[in-house]
């Protein structure tokens, strides 16, 4: 599984601990359980953050952009532990707060050996840490549990300081999942299912969580296709800049996301013919 990851998207790499093995500890290794504490670990963590944007944008960052931008990076590789698994392979580790640890510089996170839900038809099924659902409908409400289960502790620590509450919080987290793997989905070139599988894992009914993946297309000036999707949250880059409000920002207009979105089109089709002369 992790190998399959590390050929698609070989910037993050994943471990697992033998059994009974200690997590790494150290450096720059961190874990939710860790961070929910809201200690000095969290602060440390965040310190990061803030020295970055001060480095990268020459500016002083407000606490709760730092501490947005610090959930954002551990939970949108932390999500794909658990929905990468689902997509490809139908098994969803079911990891606490203490059995993940972060290495961000590095972009490393060592896993612990835990149970997985599968379905019956799984060649794992009879595996001691396998517990089998009857079907695909009980197998996605184990991926929103156990999105719950690891992220709701580092949520309750660090949701003072993103200034968020409630559905604010579980918002963000619906736009992690969303992120995380539709990106998966591209490198993988299976961006059709997992937008249909998104669809159906996060419905906009399901509690804790709130909104949908929020897909949609728009048309381009020439009459092509656009995808783009509705964010539930905001990811508050607008506060490092006009320049940096994302794509799918709800402050953006349609009309600004098809300026965008052509240009990036025209610009892959540019970049993709000088490859293919550069190849002849």
């Amino acid at each position: 599984m992790w190998a399959r990851l590390a050929q698609v998207f070989p910037e993050l790499r994943v471990s697992e601990l033998a059994a009974g093995a200690p997590g790494p500890a150290g450096g720059d290794w961190v874990s939710a359980a860790g961070l929910a504490e809201a200690g000095a670990e969290l602060a440390e963590y965040l310190r990061w953050d803030r020295e970055q944007i001060e480095r990268d944008y020459g500016r002083t960052p407000r606490p709760d952009v730092v501490a947005s931008f610090g959930f954002h990076r551990y939970a949108w590789p932390a999500c794909l532990l658990i929905t990468l698994p689902w997509l490809l392979v139908r098994r969803v580790p079911r990891y606490g707060a203490g059995d993940v640890y972060f290495d961000r510089p590095r972009y490393r996170m060592t896993v612990r050996s835990v149970p997985f839900a599968c379905l019956p038809d799984d060649p794992e099924a009879g595996h001691p840490l396998a517990v089998v659902v009857p079907d695909e409908d009980a197998l996605r409400a184990e991926v929103r549990e156990a999105v719950a289960t690891h992220l709701g502790p580092l949520l309750d620590g660090i949701g003072p300081l993103m200034r968020r509450r409630g559905r604010a919080l579980w918002g963000m987290v619906t736009d992690e999942i969303v992120e995380g793997l539709a990106y998966m989905g591209e490198l993988l070139g299976e961006e059709a299912r997992t937008t249909a599988e998104l669809e159906a894992l996060l419905p906009g009914t399901t509690k804790p969580y709130v909104g949908t993946p929020g897909f949609r297309e728009l048309t381009g000036p020439d009459g092509e296709t656009l995808p783009t999707r509705d964010r539930v949250s905001c990811c508050l880059s607008y506060t490092l800049g006009a320049e940096e409000i994302c794509g799918t920002c709800p402050r953006l207009c349609d009309a600004d996301r098809v300026a965008r979105l052509n240009a990036e089109r025209l610009t892959a089709e540019s970049d993709g013919a000088e490859e293919a002369a550069a190849a002849a």
